[in-house]
């Protein structure tokens, strides 16, 4: 049977409300607004993707990825799927996120065309229910510690807490969180707000407290910094927006400039890519977090695929925009059950 060709591309703008404000350093927000992008071909079969407005990180809000998709969107009309990922990652020059929303429609549309399901074309063997962790949004100490014990009462105990540029917030906020919840993993997740003086302070003020990770510290560009810090923490470091491309996680693991890497679709330039930097871990025993922007159900369903996929180097799962969802999504694959994330039956 031929290959079924790509017919139609379109876009549509979507918001999704948030339960409460997110905050981190890099920026604040009450909705997650992504531009979800639909590829269908001759036969009527249709894959999604997605990709939120992440300025911030990517460089991309919604009208640059929408002028992007429309930029490059002819090159892949009467193109198999195959044909239009490997022109999408050879020689199409737009952002990350756009290019991630294109990756996942592509191969989502590709795999219906085959008549399979993802979990089968992902080969997924072991479909124990994973972790996810939750966001902790910057805010008083108070107010965070009120909201960390709000999420583990709710059987969430991976804590992903975001802290700032004031360095004495982040060592109270910690250190509180920590004691007062003894059994729960901290996760630290700086988002490039430090100084390399700042990163040592807090590390000095955290050999009593227990201490999953600390994610960025530093901006994405002092590699010698970062690797300072990693040098002399008794945490693990967690390199995030250091690390876009395959070639990104190399230099950083190569010159041990990080314990760890965060893989995120958006980051990389969608699932191609993902798995690419996923192999590479696997062949070199790194530890991963999976993790996300705020994003929607789509991005987020293939993200977990993933996850399930390659659990033997996911140590981390940070893909927990459904639970900060206002109104729970129909469009899931996943139930989240407190921090659980199980396949529906």
């Amino acid at each position: 049977m031929q290959d079924l060709k790509v017919l139609k591309i379109t876009t549509q703008v979507k918001q999704i409300e948030l339960k409460t404000p997110f905050k981190t350093a890099l920026r604040e927000t009450s909705e997650v607004e992504l531009i979800r992008v639909h590829v269908e071909d001759e036969n009527g079969h249709v894959g999604i993707g997605e990709a939120p407005a992440t300025k911030a990180i990517t460089g991309e809000d919604i009208e640059i990825i929408l002028n992007s998709v429309e930029s490059v969107r002819e090159q892949f009309l009467h193109l198999t799927c195959k044909e239009a990922l490997e022109i999408l990652h050879s020689t199409c020059s737009i952002g990350s996120s756009a290019k991630a929303a294109l990756d996942m429609a592509f191969i989502s549309l590709h795999v219906k065309q085959k008549n399979r399901a993802l979990a089968e074309h992902f080969c997924i063997e072991d479909f124990t229910p994973i972790k996810t962790d939750v966001t902790i949004s910057l805010n008083s100490a108070d107010v965070m510690l009120e909201d960390a014990k709000k999420a583990y009462d709710a059987d969430i105990s991976i804590l992903k807490v975001k802290v700032g540029s004031d360095i004495l917030h982040a060592v109270d906020v910690i250190r509180k969180i920590a004691n007062f919840l003894p059994q729960a993993e901290v996760l630290v997740d700086a988002n490039q707000a430090w100084s390399f003086e700042d990163s040592h302070f807090f590390i000095s003020n955290m050999f009593d407290a227990k201490i999953e990770l600390i994610e960025q510290p530093v901006v994405a560009s002092d590699l010698e910094s970062l690797k300072k810090i990693t040098e002399l923490s008794h945490i693990p470091i967690l390199a995030d927006e250091a690390v876009f491309t395959l070639e990104d996680v190399k230099k950083v693991m190569e010159s041990k400039s990080a314990d760890m890497i965060n893989i995120k679709l958006m980051k990389c330039g969608g699932v191609t890519k993902a798995v690419e930097i996923l192999e590479y871990a696997r062949e070199k025993n790194i530890a991963c977090m999976l993790g996300s922007m705020l994003e929607g159900p789509y991005s987020i369903n293939i993200a977990l695929y993933l996850a399930f996929a390659y659990r033997d180097v996911v140590k981390y799962v940070d893909l927990d925009s459904p639970l900060l969802y206002k109104e729970p999504s129909s469009e899931l694959d996943f139930l989240f059950n407190g921090c659980e994330i199980s396949f529906k039956k």
